[in-house]
């Protein structure tokens, strides 16, 4: 059986689904891989589900959810596609978790948010596999979703592929929203990106590049990507934590992983209004397992 990489991909705003870009076709190069290979199913997490508790995580059992509408998007391109609930494995992550110590329970009211379709249309336009997507929790402590990753983590070597999409710099509050109002241009750059939020994008890369390394020692993700949270940066690169907490839940899948020295590679990077930096980044190779 083949053993799939880890994805942290930055969805950016809505119009990423609208427009192409160099992380569009990255998605969906992976996407081509992943079914190349034959994955099981998708685990994912995203940046618009929170559940509220001290240590509870939600996973959705919706067997038909419907999708939440997507602002500057034609409908076109997305209202048709068919999502696939896996519920099945969605009873495996709430029992591995619940194992855990974790507070893990089924949500079978929760609709789908664009942060994880707008993923899966762009990896797999013709047919949306079987998808678990697994909330954050409320008070968005780093070290949390780290676990929650390391939980979930020996799915992947049962043939899961499991992405978090979050974004490595995402302040709404930061962005320049004018081209996009006026000429529906989201990745128009009529100025450079603020000094923040290029100084904590090159620390995103440096954690992710440097501490997926032969040699770097075992929790060395986890430790770097939680630790950015303390980055003088970090307020600036995200005004709120949501969009952060994939990078440590897949940090978390990464360093719970049998297979010591992975390499990590930044795929692809777009900017987008301005201020928002949108890179996709992948942990690993499709192995083969021993």
């Amino acid at each position: 059986m083949t053993v799939p990489p880890v994805h942290f991909f930055s969805h950016g705003s809505t119009m990423m689904l609208g427009e192409e870009s160099r992380s569009a076709d990255y998605w969906k190069a992976c996407g081509d891989e992943a079914l190349h290979h034959g994955i099981k199913g998708i685990i994912m997490m995203g940046a618009h589900w929170d559940a509220r508790g001290v240590n509870r995580i939600d996973v959705s059992m919706n067997p038909k959810p419907n999708k939440s509408p997507v602002a500057y998007v034609h409908p076109s391109k997305y209202v048709d596609y068919e999502l696939n609930p896996d519920l099945a494995t969605g009873k495996k992550c709430i029992a591995a978790l619940r194992e855990k110590g974790i507070d893990a329970r089924p949500n079978d009211k929760f609709d789908w948010i664009h942060d994880t379709y707008l993923i899966l249309i762009r990896m797999f336009p013709s047919k949306c596999p079987p998808t678990t997507i697994i909330s954050m929790n409320g008070r968005f402590d780093p070290h949390l979703h780290a676990r929650v990753g390391s939980i979930l983590a020996p799915f992947r070597e049962e043939g899961y592929l499991i992405i978090g999409t979050g974004g490595a710099v995402h302040n709404l509050y930061r962005n320049h929203w004018g081209q996009m109002l006026k000429y529906s241009d989201n990745l128009a750059q009529p100025y450079p990106p603020e000094a923040p939020m290029l100084e904590f994008r090159q620390s995103v890369e440096d954690v992710f590049v440097r501490s997926c390394r032969k040699g770097a020692p075992k929790g060395a993700v986890t430790r770097g990507i939680t630790r950015l949270m303390k980055h003088p940066m970090f307020r600036d690169a995200h005004a709120t934590d949501d969009h952060y907490m994939a990078a440590c839940f897949v940090a978390g899948v990464v360093d719970a992983s049998p297979r010591s020295g992975e390499e990590c590679v930044l795929g692809a990077e777009d900017w987008e209004l301005v201020n928002m930096c949108n890179s996709q980044f992948t942990v690993g190779r499709w192995a083969q397992k021993a």
